[in-house]
């Protein structure tokens, strides 16, 4: 018996809608979520994403002792690639030593990225002075690598910006779980990608909805963060890659796209940035 998960996230990626009505199958990529996290198997996972039409995944390693774990993963998986760095909950574990072993597998070949790092205000599992220095030092590994930088900015957004503004501007930002609608105008004009999650489907999710509309094709993309953040079809379920196709038809009617086009946009700009 096929998995139900496999089936309906099969029938998101074609943009079936509530009323069963099909339009054209959608080519997605999920550009951050925390295989290690997600519910089951991780390779169950990644086969109902690639039933699901998800042809790229990047893994999040949110501290530096993680990273082995999901590079196995990337080798175990051609689709699977992987963003290493230290969360800024965990902001006081990078010492010197904890900041070498992140530089060293930040040189494998399956990592695209450094991150996700930068300001959690929220939660301040660490004290901001610390968040703040362990943002800079892994602003400064992306410069030296030349990888682009994932960037966590929750309650945070003035002071996130406020380091951003100092970063080296070759190196490419992607703004992780978009989440400071209110300064859209700001990080557009920066460059910065702004990648939308499973929330920007949420009813009540104006202020992003709005910010969703705003971004240029060639700065948006699309996550799913999961297990976090399931889509509003699914909410109070643990989500996974092959739902992002939610987010992606959400995207596309925010801005009166066809989700195919939108998906192929997403895909190219995940590319370009990532270079996988």
């Amino acid at each position: 018996m096929s998995d139900p998960r496999s089936r309906q996230a099969s029938r998101s990626a074609t943009g079936e809608s509530t009323d069963g009505a099909l339009s054209t199958p959608l080519a997605l990529v999920d550009t951050h979520c925390h295989l290690d996290l997600c519910e089951g198997d991780a390779a169950s996972v990644v086969q109902r994403a690639r039933e699901a039409g998800v042809e790229r995944i990047a893994t999040v390693a949110i501290e530096p002792a993680g990273a082995g774990a999901a590079l196995e993963l990337a080798t175990a998986h051609p689709e699977v690639h992987v963003i290493v760095g230290c969360h800024p909950n965990s902001a006081s574990a990078l010492d010197d030593a904890a900041l070498a072993q992140l530089a060293d597998s930040a040189r494998h070949a399956r990592v695209v990225a450094i991150g996700e790092t930068g300001l959690d205000y929220y939660r301040e599992r660490a004290p901001r002075a610390t968040q703040v220095a362990a943002f800079r030092a892994q602003l400064e590994l992306a410069r030296e690598l030349q990888l682009p930088v994932v960037v966590h900015a929750r309650a945070a957004s003035d002071d996130t910006l406020r380091v951003l503004a100092d970063h080296d501007s070759a190196t490419p930002v992607v703004l992780h779980c978009f989440g400071m609608p209110e300064r859209v105008g700001e990080c557009i004009e920066r460059g910065y990608y702004c990648s939308f999650a499973g929330n920007v489907t949420y009813r009540n999710a104006r202020d992003l909805q709005a910010a969703a509309r705003q971004v240029p094709d060639e700065l948006l993309l699309a996550e799913t963060d999961a297990p976090f953040l399931s889509p509003q079809p699914l909410r109070g379920r643990p989500n996974e890659p092959a739902n992002v196709a939610h987010t992606v038809a959400t995207l596309a009617a925010l801005r009166g796209d066809d989700p195919a086009r939108l998906a192929r946009q997403i895909a190219d700009n995940a590319r370009r940035v990532f270079g996988w």
